[in-house]
């Protein structure tokens, strides 16, 4: 493959994560909570497409509106059950250790439900690949422009849509929203509902390049996606998108030019130095926090 494939193949990649971290960033962003189970909202909706499907013969478009239905009304309930209780808990590792706890929840419900057997999704649904200079991207251009449609459209919910400037207003001080008659819970759980959906369509999209489905498929990917919201400043939208797609530009040039068994430490190893840089990531700004 060309160093043009490459360049391609690793901006659609890296949308794929975009997709992801952005809904790691809006719930960092406005509820100031890190959902480390996001990762497995993919896995389910992932599922829900191959049973939809394969199992039911739904039409692939219906099986998808249902993924992200049904991801969205899970995103709600895991923040209304796990971590809504724990929002003025002490110790901030509550809520992360319960965030831990859901991931590896729903890992092992999938466990009991459909088993560790690996399911190809390449005949539920795929997406063709394009031929550029004698190679096959992997990903098709829907990926790449998936993930601008939709880092677009929320910019332009968060900051015309009367939900949307509630969310800026609890992200900034829940107190004082609340006091300005802002319900905060039913924002927060918005935010988690439209994280959630995401995760839907990113699980689609990574599964129809990736064609294997496991109950671990949205563990690693969910890990990424969170460490592209961390690069490109997390709680920033723009952000998190471009941390994804530099994110799968290094993996993919990591696997192609230097090893593909060193390209996840490459990944994590550019992290570093860019947080040691500059520790807010690309986007992100210091807060002035008064004491």
């Amino acid at each position: 493959m060309s160093f043009l494939s490459y360049l391609i193949n690793g901006i659609s990649l890296g949308s794929i994560y975009a997709i992801i971290a952005l809904g790691y960033t809006m719930v960092y962003g406005i509820a100031k909570m890190l959902n480390f189970a996001h990762g497995d909202v993919i896995m389910v909706g992932s599922y829900v497409v191959y049973v939809a499907v394969s199992g039911m013969g739904l039409n692939p478009i219906l099986a998808i509106l249902l993924s992200i239905i049904i991801c969205t009304l899970m995103g709600v309930v895991i923040e209304g059950v796990a971590y809504r209780p724990l929002r003025n808990a002490a110790s901030p590792l509550a809520v992360l250790i319960t965030a831990i706890g859901v991931s590896y929840l729903l890992q092992n419900v999938a466990l009991l439900i459909w088993g560790a057997d690996t399911k190809s999704f390449s005949n539920v649904i795929s997406l063709p690949s394009l031929k550029l200079a004698g190679g096959s991207i992997v990903i098709t251009g829907v990926t790449i422009i998936g993930g601008i449609l939709i880092m677009a459209g929320l910019m332009l919910f968060i900051s015309k849509t009367k939900t949307g400037q509630a969310m800026l207003a609890v992200s900034e001080d829940k107190g004082a929203a609340q006091l300005m008659g802002i319900n905060v819970n039913k924002t927060i759980s918005i935010t988690f509902a439209i994280g959630s959906g995401l995760a839907a369509i990113a699980g689609v999209l990574l599964c129809s390049a990736y064609p294997s489905l496991t109950p671990y498929t949205g563990a690693m990917p969910g890990i990424k996606a969170f460490v592209a919201a961390v690069f490109g400043g997390i709680g920033s939208i723009p952000g998190a998108f471009i941390g994804g797609v530099v994110l799968g530009i290094l993996e993919i040039f990591g696997k192609a030019y230097i090893s593909s068994q060193m390209a996840d430490a490459i990944v994590f190893g550019v992290l570093i130095v860019v947080l040691v840089v500059k520790p807010t990531g690309i986007l992100g700004k210091n807060i002035q926090e008064k004491v």
